[in-house]
């Protein structure tokens, strides 16, 4: 089995969510761990784990941020950790992949489903080998408790309820030891 580490320099946890209907606001975790577990390079039966520091969460916005951290939406202090564990990985062609798994936010867990795509195996200059994931997908925030909204006098709310999942992953395999 071969384990390959998320490098944090080189990856992002990103996502976006409408905001007034009419524009996108753009976000990501600071903070964030994650492996991929494969018997080979094709990442056919791979097990993928990963985890994000909700306090880490960065919009470019400090008061938007820390709106995010309060009770109104992730309650960091409650809740510190975003999960993410892998239940299947369905190959669709040589680097198209869907990874379903297990998302948890806020202690409540649902099954999603990721597209991904596999990027290939090459060497960092350091002459490890690295892999690269490029992973979107759309979840309801409210399916995990992110409730609050305010409605707007022209209809519709503040904030939409879908929130894509933009994520690039450069990861780094173990060593054998």
């Amino acid at each position: 089995m071969h384990t390959w580490n998320i490098d944090t320099a080189h990856s992002v946890i990103g996502f976006k969510v409408k905001h007034l209907k009419v524009s996108t606001v753009r976000g990501s975790f600071g903070e964030f761990t994650g492996s991929v577990m494969s018997p080979d390079d094709t990442f056919t039966q791979s097990q993928v784990t990963f985890s994000a520091q909700t306090k880490s969460i960065y919009t470019n916005n400090e008061m938007r941020d820390n709106h995010l951290r309060s009770a109104d939406f992730f309650e960091s202090e409650k809740f510190p950790t975003i999960s993410f564990t892998s239940t299947q990985v369905t190959q669709i062609d040589e680097n198209n992949f869907t990874l379903t798994g297990d998302l948890t936010i806020k202690g409540i867990s649902k099954s999603v489903a990721l597209s991904v795509v596999f990027d290939g195996v090459g060497y960092d200059t350091k002459g490890q080998r690295v892999a690269g994931f490029d992973l979107t997908g759309r979840i309801n925030r409210k399916d995990f408790g992110l409730t609050w909204n305010v409605a707007l006098e022209t209809g519709g709310v503040m904030v939409s309820d879908e929130v894509d999942i933009d994520i690039h992953i450069e990861a780094i395999e173990e060593k054998a030891s």
